[in-house]
């Protein structure tokens, strides 16, 4: 049920931000430009992307170079496995606490985008969500691991 929902959400941004960008290419050839059309895609490319990381870590289908580890013995493999692990934790908690302490350190700015007006408080709350799904992945994933 998880993955449908986040499948929906994903492909409904993916949607809308090729189709507000649609309408505006056709806007500027007629002469009747959608102003702000910028600023409506990039909360959709925000939505899609941390939608597809979450995936990519649901699924263990981070880009990796195989080349190497695919030599090596299993159990040498198994400790990169955790180490890789434990990276992604690492990676994902830091960008998590810049982004926490970005949002409250804005969180009074009532920050909104120029033309139209984009909440970017709303945004930034949902990447912090994301991120904390993110750890919450890999430290299910790390500590479930059995080690060698």
């Amino acid at each position: 049920m998880f993955k449908m929902i986040l499948t929906w959400i994903g492909g409904a941004a993916l949607l809308a931000a090729m189709s507000i960008d649609t309408l505006a290419v056709i806007g500027r050839y007629i002469g009747l430009p959608l102003r702000g059309s910028i600023e409506l895609i990039e909360p959709m490319v925000l939505v899609s992307g941390s939608v597809g990381l979450v995936f990519a870590t649901l699924a263990a289908n981070h880009a990796k170079v195989r080349l190497l580890v695919e030599r090596l013995n299993e159990s040498t493999r198994n400790r990169l496995d955790r180490f890789w692990e434990l990276s992604s934790l690492l990676f994902f908690l830091c960008l998590l606490v810049g982004s926490v302490w970005i949002a409250a350190d804005l969180w009074n700015g009532h920050e909104v985008s120029e033309l139209i007006g984009v909440p970017w408080r709303v945004l930034r709350m949902f990447a912090n969500l994301c991120l904390v799904v993110l750890c919450a992945i890999s430290l299910r994933r790390l500590l479930v691991r059995r080690a060698p």
